[in-house]
């Protein structure tokens, strides 16, 4: 049964993504608020809708209270395509720091072109990292907060890669909070995984972080890496706990 459901919400889900790939560029012509309205209101939200029909997986937002009211940058654990997705049920008008090559993709990467995503070459070095300040701060300006993945690529639940921090660059530059992000995402909707599993994907928005001009970065991403790991410890063990069959998916 879970291969049929796991194959409804794959092709009800990924079909509205490209359904509203290929019509964002016609959207594209009229003022950008339409096309975050596009995707924010209409696209994701039917989405999401088909994954808890067919999959039985909800999404929870939890320590809401510390989404920032100004523009910020959201540090977030990152397991799963949904941590791509599900923010702006929560955080609307987000944009995510990805890596260029998924800007090249027909028709999927031009949604992320005009929706305003900022690329980031990540074998560019030095100038990379001016040119993410440089984006960056354009969202920021125009009032858009901003998601990044610490750790630069998918982890299962239970591990990490690292914590990488180039973001500070950013943060610094800009005086602006970090708010961390853990998550359980993993356990439901596996990385290269066809399966989609039943339970509730659990987002919890942590006490904001500020990263002071001349901050330690050592002592800084560590204190992040602790508070996003010990969250992501706590929501794997409740998930586990409430849904048994999620176990065989850590890490």
């Amino acid at each position: 049964m879970i291969y049929i459901r796991s194959l409804l919400a794959n092709v009800f889900f990924f079909g509205v993504i490209v359904v509203g790939s290929v019509v964002s560029p016609f959207i594209a012509l009229l003022p950008h608020k339409y096309t975050m309205f596009f995707w924010d209101k209409m696209m994701m939200p039917l989405a999401f809708w088909f994954v808890k029909i067919f999959a039985g997986l909800k999404v929870e937002f939890r320590g809401t209270e510390n989404i920032a009211r100004a523009p910020a940058l959201y540090a977030c654990k990152h397991e799963s395509a949904l941590d791509t997705y599900a923010f702006t049920h929560a955080v609307p008008t987000t944009s995510y720091v990805l890596k260029k090559e998924l800007t090249y993709i027909p028709f999927f990467g031009w949604s992320q072109h005009f929706y305003g995503m900022v690329p980031i070459d990540r074998k560019g070095g030095a100038a990379a990292m001016k040119n993410m300040l440089k984006e960056v701060k354009k969202k920021i300006d125009d009032n858009r907060p901003v998601i990044i993945f610490p750790e630069g690529t998918r982890c299962k639940p239970g591990t990490t890669k690292g914590y990488k921090p180039g973001f500070l660059f950013v943060a610094e530059n800009l005086d602006v909070n970090i708010v961390p992000v853990a998550l359980n995402t993993g356990l439901f909707w596996q990385k290269a995984s066809f399966l989609r599993y039943p339970g509730t994907a659990v987002f919890e928005f942590l006490e904001p972080m500020k990263a002071e001009k001349g901050v330690d970065k050592k002592a800084f991403m560590a204190e992040l890496e602790r508070r996003i790991e010990t969250k992501c410890a706590e929501l794997n063990a409740e998930a586990v706990r409430k849904y048994p069959w999620v176990k065989k998916n850590m890490g």
